[in-house]
């Protein structure tokens, strides 16, 4: 038995029974540990070591949510509710609904890109955007997960293809653990092997919006966390103030390119403008750890499962068993390989963490299948995209999550890991299979 399939399959188990996904890792670690001789004492040591890995990525997050939370105080979102909601108009003008239902889903699309690539933030707008749109979401009956689906589209599509920004890093980390591993690449190869699968992500992406969750979803208008509770209670400075925090933190963030710093900045714009008060400090950093604390812990829990599944040895296992399946055929060669890094990403949760990994055991492999160098660079970005379209543990799915939920109505595998992983990796697999096979 392979200690990293039966890992990850208990943690996608127990997370699709409404396990607690920081639960399904810890136990899905624990067991892997045993099933790889790592025996009790090991497993929980090297658990313990790894959670040291996601520390910075967790505070990170706590300290973006006490930004979100101090931006709501300030009035900010409720001057966005009620302007946009004056452009929607009632819920019985349909042709005004649907035209202000396009236009949201199209803007959240663009921004989301733009994370990525033109001023890549990542996640750090999520929280400060769609919470104070939750109500206007509402009001249309747009269903979330069409809203998750298009989040985690803009938070991966662009870098596996464009090479700019977080797309520059990517395509580097390929081309460098390919050339270490003795087969060298151009940067410029990897967004041509990289088309196939980003067409895949666009159908997907399409197929959801536009089939799937098109139809209304009913939810309650209930209160957002941090959110004040009446709309009168901001004045034109404090909008202000808000609107300059926000700016000052997308620029310290892309020229420091440090979420920490980024909230820190935003944070003492507030206060140094006095649109919040020094005695609400406490307050506003508590609550938005409480509204960051679900993906602060589970980033925290998947890097402690991560270092388990590496300690372990059966990655390496894992390759040589599936070698010895595939034998000559090719096509059979492709498919297995991205299944291999369909669970071994599941399991870690990022693309930028598992290509290292992933290109040890695939360049050999492709290269003994008779694969080009533009297929194995499909099949490694293929396989490191699975890991964040549909993991439970991926930031990119954990960050929809965080701002769709924050009014408690969103659940994090139902509502957003399934949808993803349904209209993104299964085009993945698709697509960067055709990819393997045609380059």
């Amino acid at each position: 038995m392979n200690a990293v399939l039966i890992a990850v399959l208990i943690m996608l188990i127990l997370s699709l029974s409404k396990v607690h996904v920081v639960l399904a890792l810890a136990i899905g670690a624990l067991v892997g540990g045993l099933v790889g001789g790592l025996g009790f004492e090991h497993t929980m040591a090297t658990f313990n070591e790894g959670l040291g890995g996601g520390a910075s990525v967790a505070l990170s997050y706590a300290l973006l949510g006490a930004f979100a939370v101090a931006v709501a105080r300030t009035g900010l979102p409720d001057v966005m509710v009620k302007f946009v909601l004056r452009l929607v108009g009632t819920k019985n003008d349909s042709r005004k609904a649907a035209l202000s239902k396009a236009l949201i889903f199209f803007l959240l699309t663009i921004v989301a890109c733009c994370s990525q690539n033109a001023v890549p933030i990542h996640i750090a707008f999520i929280p400060i955007l769609i919470p104070p749109i939750l109500q206007i979401l509402n009001e249309l009956g747009v269903d979330r997960r069409a809203i998750a689906t298009i989040l985690t589209f803009g938070l991966t599509a662009p870098y596996i293809f464009l090479p700019y920004g977080f797309g520059a890093i990517f395509h580097g980390i390929i081309a460098d653990n390919m050339n270490e591993n003795q087969l060298t690449i151009a940067l410029s190869d990897v967004p041509t092997a990289m088309l196939l699968p980003t067409i895949g992500l666009v159908i997907g992406l399409l197929i959801a919006v536009l089939f799937t969750y098109r139809k209304k979803r009913t939810y309650e208008n209930k209160p957002v966390i941090g959110a004040s509770e009446t709309n009168e209670d901001y004045t034109k400075r404090s909008v202000i103030s808000a609107a300059a925090a926000i700016f000052i933190t997308l620029i310290v963030q892309t020229v420091f390119e440090s979420m920490i710093a980024a909230a820190l900045s935003g944070l003492i714009v507030l206060f140094a403008t006095r649109s919040l008060k020094w005695k609400e400090a406490d307050g506003v950093v508590t609550e938005g750890m409480k509204m960051m604390a679900f993906i602060g812990f589970v980033m925290l829990t998947a890097s402690g499962f991560a270092a388990v599944i590496r300690e372990t040895g059966h990655v390496d296992l894992l390759v040589t068993q599936a070698t010895n399946m595939i034998g000559d055929n090719r096509a059979a060669a492709a498919l297995l390989m991205l299944i291999i890094g369909l669970f071994i990403t599941m399991g870690i949760g990022s693309s930028f963490a598992t290509i290292p990994i992933i290109a040890t055991l695939f360049v050999p492999l492709g290269v003994a299948a008779g694969f080009s160098p533009l297929a194995i660079i499909a099949l490694i970005g293929t396989a490191g995209a699975l890991g964040d379209a549909g993991a439970p543990a991926s930031d990119s799915t954990l960050g929809p999550t965080a701002g769709l939920n924050a009014d408690g109505q969103h659940n994090h595998i139902w509502d957003t890991c399934v949808p993803t992983f349904l209209h993104f990796n299964i085009p993945l697999l698709l697509f960067g299979w055709l990819a393997a096979m045609m380059l």
